[in-house]
């Protein structure tokens, strides 16, 4: 069977990311998804109260994940929003040898330019990764998810899709998915809602006359 790697700054990105195109393909595909970070560390000073999040949002992760359709989640440990602080050498040795040993033919990552500092360095450190060279012939495809909350807001290029997924069937288990993670729902208008969230999908498919999409910028295809 063919594999997918989505490699995600923090535990609820795939969802918003990519979640129903995945579920789309998890019929199809091998999908393994990579956390960097546990999303919360920058939230709290008390240790005792991270540890239990941490625990709690990589709980909510599987979950979440398994609604999807993904067989595989791989958690990195490294710290939340403070990926800056690490040489990106080391990010993208930790990429570079999951790449080589799940062996993907597509990999999902973050738009380059979201404001959020753990989407860009996760972004660049996938694509150094997964560089067009003879170990990784294998990669055919590398596409760019947008991030609510964060894409959006981007102070450079805006993100300007090019590829359109279908995902009328499966919003549903995006919504599913999302639910999960209790701790990163928030109320409407706030981009990260439920409501929110099927606005987007509303909106990118209205774009190509559909009536829920996810939308994506292929960075590169290989045929």
């Amino acid at each position: 069977m063919k594999k997918i790697l989505v490699v995600a700054a923090h535990p609820d990105d795939e969802t918003l990311g990519c979640g129903g195109t995945l579920k789309k393909l998890s019929s199809k595909f091998d999908i393994s998804v990579c956390f960097l970070t546990s999303g919360v560390e920058s939230r709290n000073n008390n240790k005792k109260i991270i540890i239990s999040n941490q625990k709690k949002l990589i709980s909510d992760s599987k979950i979440a994940t398994k609604i999807l359709g993904c067989k595989n989640q791989i958690y990195l440990d490294l710290k939340d929003n403070e990926l800056d602080k690490y040489s990106l050498l080391t990010i993208v040795k930790k990429i570079e040898n999951l790449i080589l040993t799940i062996k993907p033919q597509i990999i999902f990552t973050h738009f380059p330019n979201d404001l959020n500092i753990d989407h860009f360095i996760t972004s660049k450190a996938t694509v150094t990764a997964s560089r067009p060279i003879k170990n990784n012939s294998f990669i055919k495809k590398i596409i760019f998810f947008e991030t609510l909350s964060s894409s959006e807001w981007t102070i450079k290029e805006r993100f300007n899709p090019n590829l359109y997924v279908d995902i009328s069937k499966q919003i549903k288990y995006k919504i599913k998915a999302f639910k999960n993670y209790k701790s990163e729902i928030r109320k409407f208008p706030h981009p990260r809602s439920v409501k929110a969230i099927i606005a987007l999908s509303n909106l990118r498919g209205s774009e190509v006359s559909i009536t829920h999409a996810e939308a994506f910028q292929v960075f590169r295809s290989v045929e």
